[in-house]
C-alpha cells in the first residue's frame, strides 16, 4: 500500500521521481561527499556489491537477491528506492511536521545545539553491524538521537548523561510513543490546570504533575513546559501561546511515530536512558555490542550556560552541575588539561565495557577555544590508540553553523582489539 507514489503525502524535501532502471536510488537530501560514503558503507555492510551510476546517485547491484533487496528497503539511511519500491527511511522521513530535514518524528522536540545529523547515526548503526536486540551505548547522549534512531532498527540502546535535561529530552522522544494516549487524555484537564487565568490559580506546575501516576506522562509534560519556556527566552514568544503551540505539536509527532512504526511493522528497540557519568558508567565489562558517541563541545560551547533556564526551572543548582559537566570547569589552559583528563577515563570506561571486535565510533571535531585550536581529534586518536582501540577509518564531515566554535568534524571507527589480537 505504500508504493504508489500518488497515496504518500510528500515532505517537501523529497520528491516521488527515481530511476526505473537503477536497482537503487539515493534520498534527494544527500549532497555531500560524506554521505556518498557513509551510504556506499551501508551497502556494504549489508554485504551489496555495486557500482555507481556516472551521476553518483543511483546504483547497479551485482548480488542481487530478494533477500538483500529486502534488508536494504528495511534498515538503509541513505537511499530512496530499492527495485522501485520505496525504502522504510524514506516514508519515516514523510512524517516531519517541522522545515528542517532532519527534525522527523520526534526528533524536533526542544532546541539543542550540536545535535547529530539522525541520518548518519541510522547509517551508522547499520555500519558497524548491529542487529535488532544488539545494544549500542551512547555515553554522552545529549539530546537523544542515537536513541531514537537505534529504537526504529529494534535495537536496544543504553544511553547516559550528566545533564537531567538532556535525559528528559531523550526519554520524551522515545517513551511518549507507549503512552500518547494517555497524554491526549489528560490534555483539557491540565492544560486548565497548568495555564494561568482569572479561573485557575494553580501556578506551581511540577506540583500539578506529581499527581500524575506514569512517569513517562509527567516527563512529556514537564518537557512542553520547557519548549515552551525556551521559546520565551531565546525567541521571545508568549509563553503560555507557545505552551499550547508546542503541546498540540508534541503530540502529533508522537502520534506520527506510533502511526509510522505500526505501518511499517516496527519493533521497536528497547531504552535504557539513565542520568549518569561517562567516566564511571554502570555496567559491566563487555557489556555493549557498539558504541556511538559524539562528547560535548564544551570547552567551546557551556552546556549549562546555554540551558540554564531550562535546568534552574526544573529545580537544579547551576554551580552544583557545573561542578561535574566535562569540559566547562576551570579557565585558559586547566580547562583543557581537565577536559583531556575527563575524556581519558570516559574513553577507558568505553573500552571496558565494549565487547571485543566491536566498534566505536566517536564524531568529533577540533573547537576553537579563546582563539586557539584545540586538537582534540588528534588527542581522541592518541588516546584511544593507547587504551587498545584500532582506527578503522577517518570519514571527515563539514560542519554548517557553528563555524565559531567547529568547522569540520571527524567520524572515528575504532575497533577493540579481539582476546588474544
Amino acid at each position: 500500500m505504500f508504493e504508489k507514489t500518488e497515496e504518500i503525502g510528500q515532505f517537501w524535501a523529497y520528491g516521488p521521481d527515481y530511476s526505473k532502471e537503477a536497482d537503487l536510488t539515493l534520498l534527494d537530501n544527500v549532497q555531500f561527499i560524506y554521505e556518498l560514503c557513509l551510504a556506499k558503507l551501508e551497502l556494504s555492510a549489508f554485504g551489496a556489491e555495486f557500482e555507481t551510476t556516472e551521476g553518483l546517485r543511483d546504483f547497479v547491484l551485482k548480488n542481487k537477491s530478494t533477500e538483500l533487496q529486502r534488508r536494504i528497503k528495511r534498515r538503509a539511511a541513505y537511499f530512496k528506492t530499492v527495485g522501485g519500491a520505496f525504502t522504510d527511511y524514506f516514508h519515516i522521513l514523510q512524517r516531519n511536521r517541522m522545515r528542517s530535514v532532519n527534525q522527523y518524528l520526534t526528533h524536533w522536540i526542544y532546541p539543542y545545539k550540536g545535535k547529530f545529523h539522525p541520518q548518519m547515526i541510522r547509517a551508522l548503526l547499520n555500519i558497524i553491524g548491529l542487529e535488532e536486540g544488539d545494544t549500542v551505548l551512547d555515553p554522552f547522549l545529549g539530546s537523544g538521537t542515537t536513541a531514537l534512531e537505534a529504537q526504529l532498527l529494534g535495537i536496544r540502546c543504553v544511553g547516559l548523561d550528566i545533564s537531567p535535561l538532556c535525559v528528559l529530552q531523550a526519554k520524551v522522544k522515545t517513551l511518549s510513543v507507549y503512552v500518547v494516549d494517555e497524554v491526549t487524555r489528560l490534555k483539557n484537564t491540565l492544560v486548565y490546570r497548568l495555564t494561568p487565568s482569572i479561573f485557575n490559580q494553580e501556578r506551581d506546575f511540577y506540583k500539578v504533575l506529581t499527581e500524575i501516576p506514569d512517569e513517562r506522562v509527567r516527563d512529556f509534560y514537564a518537557l512542553a513546559r520547557l519548549v515552551a519556556l525556551s521559546d520565551k527566552e531565546r525567541r521571545r514568544r508568549h509563553f503560555e501561546h507557545a505552551f499550547l503551540k508546542n503541546l498540540d505539536l508534541m503530540i502529533k509527532s508522537v502520534r506520527d511515530y506510533r502511526e509510522m512504526a505500526a505501518e511499517l511493522n516496527l519493533r521497536l528497540g528497547e531504552v535504557d536512558l539513565r542520568i549518569g557519568d561517562s567516566r564511571r558508567i554502570d555496567l559491566p565489562d563487555c557489556a555493549v555490542d557498539g558504541i556511538i558517541t559524539s562528547p560535548p563541545y564544551s570547552i567551546a560551547l557551556d552546556y549549562v550556560e546555554n540551558d540554564a533556564h531550562s535546568l534552574a526551572d526544573m529545580g537544579y543548582e547551576l554551580s552544583a552541575l557545573r561542578a561535574n559537566f566535562i569540559g566547562v570547569r576551570g579557565k585558559g589552559k586547566e580547562r583543557i588539561e581537565l577536559y583531556n583528563a575527563d575524556m581519558r577515563e570516559s574513553f577507558r570506561e568505553m573500552h571496558r565495557v565494549l565487547k571485543p571486535g566491536k566498534y566505536a565510533v566517536i564524531v568529533i571535531g577540533n573547537a576553537t577555544y579563546q582563539g586557539e585550536e584545540v586538537r582534540t581529534v588528534e588527542f581522541t586518536i592518541e588516546t584511544m590508540t593507547s587504551l587498545g582501540f584500532r582506527l578503522a577509518r577517518n570519514l571527515p564531515k563539514l560542519i554548517f553553523g557553528l563555524y565559531n566554535v567547529i568547522k569540520q568534524e571527524h567520524v572515528l571507527f575504532f575497533r577493540k582489539a579481539e582476546n588474544g589480537e
